[in-house]
């Protein structure tokens, strides 16, 4: 036998025992997970933390329905480059409008806001349990986001602005359909709690009336499960 394939076959046959001996036996039926919850969108240089909470019914040992929520609120700046196209002539039509000098020489337009971010999501989880205290697990990530915006303008110019871009409010909400995966691992230190580390990858559409484009956010959950019911595993 070749040496470069000695160690991938040692690797694989040293797994399939360890998998074969050590899986896991006992699954209640039904988990609570709660968690500590961070949610980048790179597009809008926008970082927002919260918490998160999903429970699921373990159909069998590979299968969980579940359904989660998680909330995530940070702030940031509106940045011209990220306005579609319609937005963008209403803007420049505003600040030609303006009287000669209206604007500092230097100045940087930016809209500083407050950003809050809710996810409702439901669907399958598929589990690997071949290890006694670890579970890897994968998911298709579908369901609604209803963000919510609200302007702090920091002077009468991004005031005016904002005042003619939301026909004179300073605050917009908006509920889309997200759709992407997620996955992640959980250390099962017992049959009835364990810890969990998720990540999430989706896209989304919100604010199309203002915003350019379709957007990708990742979430990122870190917390703690606890599991209770009858053993889902057949024996």
């Amino acid at each position: 036998m070749r040496p470069k394939i000695i160690l991938p076959v040692i690797l694989f046959v040293f797994l399939s025992t360890l998998t074969c001996v050590s899986q896991q036996t006992e699954v209640p039926q039904f988990a609570a997970f709660s968690a500590f919850s961070y949610l980048s969108t790179p597009s809008l240089n926008l970082v927002q933390r919260g918490f998160d909470g999903d429970f699921g019914y373990n159909y069998n040992s590979w299968l969980t329905f579940g359904f989660d929520f998680s909330y995530n609120g940070g702030n940031s700046s509106l940045l011209p480059q990220y306005l579609n196209t319609a937005t963008q002539a209403k803007l420049a039509m505003f600040l030609h409008s303006l009287p000669p000098g209206s604007i500092p020489p230097g100045y940087v337009l930016a809209v500083p806001y407050n950003s809050s971010t809710y996810t409702y999501e439901a669907g399958p989880q598929f589990n690997y349990r071949r290890l006694k205290h670890v579970t890897f697990f994968a998911r298709p990530a579908l369901g609604a986001l209803h963000g919510t915006f609200t302007a702090k303008p920091k002077d009468p110019l991004t005031s005016a602005i904002v005042g003619g871009l939301l026909n004179g409010k300073t605050s917009s909400s908006d509920t889309v359909v997200f759709y992407g995966f997620g996955g992640g691992i959980t250390w099962e230190i017992t049959p009835h709690f364990g810890l969990r580390v998720a990540s999430d990858f989706v896209h989304f559409n919100y604010f199309s009336n203002i915003l350019d484009g379709g957007r990708n956010s990742v979430r990122v959950v870190v917390g703690t499960k606890f599991s209770f019911g009858k053993n889902a595993i057949k024996k």
